[in-house]
């Protein structure tokens, strides 16, 4: 059976949770924090506190404020802020990226930060896929997805955690042409890609066949968690 397509993930997000139940929130891992921005336009009661550790990806978010959102740099595995803040935590592609020897760390800080039954929604690519044949040419995530997903499944065989739902989806991508491609995923600021001849004309080789008239098109497999901290009685 084919995956549920989802263009914008806000949908997935709002059929899983009641936003209007969660007003404290905090994403961690940010990026450009897209997703916030959109949910806080549409749901006025909210406020987002939104973590990112690249230094110019923070720079770049403080340049572009917004009501409601407040950016500081710092990550998953040392959140600063006390027990209980939050009702709900995103993690948007970013848990992979906290150092492997620093997961069970940052979805412990995670749990602290949630008030009790707060949720945790962590959304993850999957290592399969047109796209991700590309990628691994360059930039191979098989042992970080897989030691995130182990994370989450050990953080709540550990107690603490209950998993609310597991659902998988494929996010539509396009790329006008391979310089897009090369300008969003090779030359990224979070990571260092050091691309020699030979792997960016094995990657173009790649991505090229993919291109139609229309630009290149992939349906890139996900996957969310969603966590619910468990009350200690």
């Amino acid at each position: 059976m084919n995956p549920l397509l989802i263009s914008d993930e806000l949908d997935l997000l709002q059929s899983l949770v009641d936003i209007d139940q969660c007003p404290r929130i905090i994403e961690l891992g940010c990026g450009a924090a897209q997703l916030s921005r959109k949910l806080l336009r549409l749901f006025a009661a909210c406020e987002v506190s939104a973590l990112e550790v690249d230094e110019r990806q923070h720079a770049k978010n403080l340049l572009q404020p917004q009501a409601r959102l407040n950016f500081l740099q710092a990550g998953a595995q040392t959140i600063p802020f006390p027990d209980g803040r939050f009702d709900l935590a995103l993690m948007l592609k970013s848990l992979h990226h906290v150092p492997l020897d620093l997961l069970d760390q940052a979805l412990g800080e995670v749990h602290r930060v949630l008030r009790p039954e707060g949720l945790l929604y962590v959304s993850e690519p999957v290592f399969a896929g047109t796209h991700n044949e590309i990628m691994r040419l360059f930039h191979d995530e098989e042992q970080v997805r897989a030691a995130a997903l182990r994370a989450v499944h050990q953080a709540v065989a550990a107690g603490g955690w209950e998993q609310v739902a597991e659902v998988f989806f494929a996010m539509p991508v396009r790329y006008r042409d391979f310089a897009e491609f090369e300008q969003r995923l090779i030359a990224v600021t979070y990571l260092n890609h050091q691309l020699d001849t030979a792997t960016l004309a094995a990657v173009r080789a790649r991505f090229e066949p993919h291109m139609t008239a229309d630009g290149a098109y992939f349906e890139r497999p996900m996957r969310v968690n969603l966590l619910r901290k468990l009350r200690n009685d």
